[in-house]
């Protein structure tokens, strides 16, 4: 692998990580077609605080040279001499949630554009099965007017990069390998084996490791759906859910799911893509899409839960102040990606409430931009009719929510993590 030279397509929350960690051996150029985000980079700065600046910069080449080291650009021509090109774009759903693949053909035409004879392209977006070598090949095929298996190759490893956890970073997570054909299989899974510390698994085919990425999640999805379940059940029923499942867990193999907003690029979208294909081929998937269901509706049942509290103490619903704590889609991570506590904002808005949104992990002009919301800066000093706790992120844990309220007013705590009694929990 010494003549390797490879291009990751796409620098968000997983293209950059692997970029860093492949240009630690081998010369890498990173591509985007996001020009902010590539002087952003090169500057040694990392928005989504995915790679440190300190490991950003140690790789850093600030020209395309055939060296060990990463250059970052959004210039065609500077991937053009590379014969590995890694696809690491966002695959979202659309607001039916039908799945939108617009990312991946448009990043395979890029591709197609430079494609020479021998080079191998390598997927990692998530997608159901078949489509790399049904919708993604095509275009390379028609763009680059090379033969698939004769001129180039494809393969196909699934992303498994956890926005925001400093544990389990990429090479630290086993990696699923595929490849277009057996030769090529054994090649995608050496080159990902030359970096990943905790090893590679090579599937016997594209579809085989396709099915793989989109059920990982989907299985997370109906565990948390029915822990969901369970916190709708046992507050009709005035039995803390938390004390519940601390219990359960006490058996050896009772899975430990906690009950919560299912939002982000993975869990609250990928099941749409295995819902999708499942139906092409004439099949209700009833149990993904109850799941889907159940946790699609949370940020309703938690605004729901808190009119209700503020009903029970008299607190006027109308104009009423209420402070929300996060808006990302996970603690401490700056991803608003299908981040589900908008849904809880959109839903407490809706009765006529005076909202005030606190996130120190989020930027305010992005989330301005996306999500057309306002943010504050800084926690508010003054006092709220209720506090609701939507995301846990490390600064929230400590804080004086009382100190927060007015006399009795309302705390409501998404994620049941608080030290001090919420008036209120899932």
């Amino acid at each position: 692998m010494n003549k390797t030279k490879i291009a990751i397509i796409g620098l968000g929350y997983v293209g950059l990580p692997l970029a860093r960690l492949f240009a630690t051996k081998y010369s890498v150029i990173g591509f985007d077609i996001n020009q902010k985000r590539i002087a952003e980079l090169q500057s040694g700065k990392d928005s989504t605080l995915e790679v440190s600046d300190e490991d950003l910069k140690a790789v850093l080449q600030s020209t395309p040279q055939f060296a060990i080291g990463l250059y970052c650009s959004s210039n065609l021509e500077d991937i053009a001499d590379c014969n590995y090109f890694i696809v690491t774009v966002p695959t979202p759903v659309d607001s039916t949630n039908r799945p939108i693949l617009t990312p991946l053909y448009k990043s395979s035409d890029t591709v197609g554009k430079v494609l020479k004879k021998g080079d191998l392209v390598i997927y990692e977006s998530t997608v159901y099965p078949g489509v790399t070598e049904d919708e993604c090949v095509p275009v390379l095929e028609q763009v680059s007017g090379l033969k698939f298996n004769e001129d180039f190759f494809v393969g196909y490893s699934p992303e498994r990069i956890n926005p925001g956890d400093k544990e389990h970073t990429v090479e630290k997570i086993l990696k699923v390998t595929s490849g277009s054909t057996p030769e090529i299989g054994k090649k995608v899974d050496a080159l990902y084996a030359s970096v990943i510390k905790a090893g590679t698994h090579l599937a016997p085919s594209i579809k085989v490791a396709e099915a793989a990425k989109v059920i990982e999640n989907s299985q997370r999805d109906i565990n948390i759906a029915f822990v969901n379940e369970l916190a709708k059940i046992f507050n009709l029923m005035n039995i803390d859910t938390a004390a519940v499942l601390e219990a359960a867990g006490t058996k050896w193999n009772f899975l430990p799911f906690k009950p919560g907003l299912v939002g982000g690029h993975c869990i609250g979208v990928d099941p749409y893509y295995l819902a999708q294909k499942a139906q092409e081929f004439g099949y209700h998937p009833e149990i993904i899409l109850a799941g889907r269901r159940m946790n699609d509706g949370m940020g309703k049942y938690v605004a729901s839960e808190v009119i209700k509290l503020m009903a029970l103490r008299d607190i006027k619903i109308k104009a009423a102040k209420i402070l929300v704590l996060g808006i990302t889609f996970k603690e401490n991570c700056p991803d608003f990606r299908n981040t589900k506590a908008i849904d809880v904002v959109n839903n407490l808005k809706s009765y006529g409430t005076d909202l005030t949104i606190f996130d120190p992990w989020a930027s305010k002009e992005e989330v301005k931009k996306e999500l057309h919301l306002d943010m504050v800066s800084t926690l508010p000093d003054q006092k709220f009719d209720v506090v609701v706790l939507t995301v846990a992120h490390k600064e929230f844990i400590d804080l004086d929510f009382r100190g927060l309220l007015n006399e009795d007013g309302v705390l409501y705590d998404v994620k049941s993590i608080l030290k001090e009694k919420a008036d209120g929990r899932l």
